[in-house]
């Protein structure tokens, strides 16, 4: 139907919303991708530099980790949260290469944008782009090197210099070699077969220095909330039974508006034993099961406290959920959540059990433990960012760890690695024709921002650098990288300068997919926010 030979206006979105679509709209995105990348680009490598980022309550945060910068940062643009997003799956996924991921996924946006800007098709890029993807995997398995698990000590080794070059770029790189075997410890006291780090405690405790940091094998917690009663307790065991319970271990308080009517005072006291009796029948079906510690999730009041001091028992209430956890994968036995059918095998032992003080704080220690599957790092530093720093690295130092006990296959860092793949892309693509040629040309060059940018946050001459890297790898050196102790290039896999090929292979997946999704958006619809109601007026129900 017409109206006056005219077309009717179809209002479908409404009033206000801001629509961008086309080219323009696709070069947004990848400034605001890049932008991202320029903010993470002076952290990278061992010569990277820190970021203080303060939040909007004032606290302070310091780091280079880039999952943690970049979460602490408050990215709105649409775009730009993606590679937030990819740099937390690359931390959780690997726990290292978090920056990496971000700097390569933004210098391929990069190299795409002079493509956009010609006229080339958003989806020749995306197609050249994952062609490129697979040829870079595949060879990154070609050249990995793997290491041989049957001897312990070669084994260990490895271990410790992957861990060493995770923290290389760290805030600990000064004291890697005093972490590295404590992170090698940690991961080599789990049970191998599922690797859960969150059996790895770590505790944080103001004041010392960092080598004064403690390894716990076993397990250790801050002394809890007590009462009056505790100090008079044990606080060291030898061989002891430890009962682990989620039960309460006080007399409550009567609720609001209880009301409870008696005729007699002989009534009313026999209200109050019955209170009594429940729980020193708690109480004394405990002592009857010989355990010498108690733990327990919920409260353990102050009559509970001076009962067990009596009978020289050891008690610890409102401890965490973690924890206990903890505890009981050391100590075995199970938790219990009545007191009234306990028996032997459900108790847990250590070989020693003491209560010490650690700086300003007391802790509980469990150590000799039969499972011996869990283990504790107090950490100690002058300051809580530093502290704060410190876990953030030995985290990823950790996951890193786990990543080659489960997959030990380890490729050369420093840019080494970049550079091969880049290398073999570039001798690939002239076997291509078309356009996909110059996109796999353009992703080998992206790969060297890396390289390049380890040498510019060190002070190093990129574009020297950079020649010499290439030199060497077309004579045949795959694993010639950034040599930061001389300022030149030099054998990274001879210099033991590892990482696991998973960091590599997975960073290079989630960056060539988030390229791929900020190419593939070219139209931005904006909802406009609801103005809030004017003064004195109502919000609508």
């Amino acid at each position: 139907m017409s109206f006056g030979g005219q077309t009717p206006t179809i209002v479908v979105l409404k009033e206000g919303t801001d629509t961008s679509q086309g080219r323009g709209q696709t070069i947004s995105n990848i400034n605001a991708c890049i932008a991202v990348q320029d903010t993470l680009r002076p952290t990278l490598g061992p010569m990277g530099s820190d970021v203080l980022v303060v939040d909007p309550n004032g606290k302070a945060t310091i780091s280079n980790d880039g999952a943690t910068i970049l979460g602490l940062l408050d990215v709105v643009h649409p775009a730009a949260r993606i590679l937030v997003d990819i740099s937390k799956s690359q931390d959780a996924e690997v726990g290292d290469g978090t920056s990496s991921v971000t700097i390569l996924a933004g210098e391929l946006m990069r190299e795409a944008k002079q493509f956009v800007e010609e006229n080339v098709p958003v989806e020749t890029i995306i197609k050249g782009y994952r062609k490129a993807l697979r040829l870079a995997i595949s060879y990154i398995k070609e050249i990995a090197v793997t290491i041989d698990k049957s001897d312990p000590e070669k084994f260990r080794g490895l271990l410790q210099r992957c861990a060493a070059t995770a923290m290389s770029s760290k805030i600990v790189n000064a004291n890697s070699e005093f972490f590295t075997k404590m992170v090698v410890d940690a991961v080599m006291t789990l049970d191998q077969d599922d690797l859960n780090i969150k059996l790895i405690g770590i505790k944080k405790v103001l004041g010392g220095s960092i080598e004064d940091t403690l390894f716990v094998d076993g397990t250790a917690f801050k002394k809890t909330f007590s009462y009056a009663g505790f100090e008079q307790q044990p606080k060291k065991f030898e061989d002891p039974k430890i009962v682990c319970l989620d039960v309460e271990l006080e007399l409550k308080a009567e609720k609001d508006n209880a009301e409870v009517r008696v005729d007699t005072v002989s009534d009313y006291q026999a209200v109050v034993d019955a209170e009594w009796k429940i729980i020193l029948d708690k109480l004394e079906a405990i002592e009857a099961t010989g355990a010498q510690v108690v733990l327990s999730k919920l409260p353990i009041g102050d009559l509970a406290t001076q009962f067990f001091a009596d009978r020289d028992i050891f008690c610890a209430g409102r401890v965490s959920n973690e924890d206990m956890n903890r505890v009981l994968a050391a100590v075995g036995g199970q938790l219990q959540s009545t007191t009234s059918d306990i028996h032997e095998e459900h108790l847990g032992t250590c070989k020693h059990f003491e209560e010490r003080q650690v700086g300003g704080e007391r802790f509980n220690l469990f150590t000799g433990c039969p499972k011996a599957s869990t283990c504790t790092l107090i950490l100690r530093g002058g300051s809580e960012q530093f502290i704060a720093e410190v876990e953030r690295s030995l985290h990823d130092a950790i996951m890193v760890v786990k990543r080659a006990v489960k997959n030990n296959v380890v490729v050369a860092g420093g840019g080494a690695c970049e550079m091969a793949v880049s290398k073999y892309l570039r001798e690939t693509s002239k076997t291509i024709r078309g356009k996909e040629q110059l996109i796999i040309a353009a992703f080998a060059r992206a790969l060297e921002v890396i390289p390049r940018q380890l040498c510019e946050n060190a002070g190093f001459d990129s574009i020297d650098v950079l020649n010499l890297l290439r030199m060497k790898q077309y004579q045949g050196d795959v694993w010639a990288g950034v040599d930061f102790s001389t300022g030149s290039v030099g054998n990274n896999y001879e210099r033991f300068v590892w990482e696991p090929s998973l960091v590599k292979t997975n960073a290079l997946q989630a960056a060539t997919e988030a390229a791929c999704i900020v190419l593939s958006v070219d139209e931005t619809i904006k909802n406009e926010e609801s103005a809030p109601p004017p003064q004195g007026m109502p919000m609508p129900r």
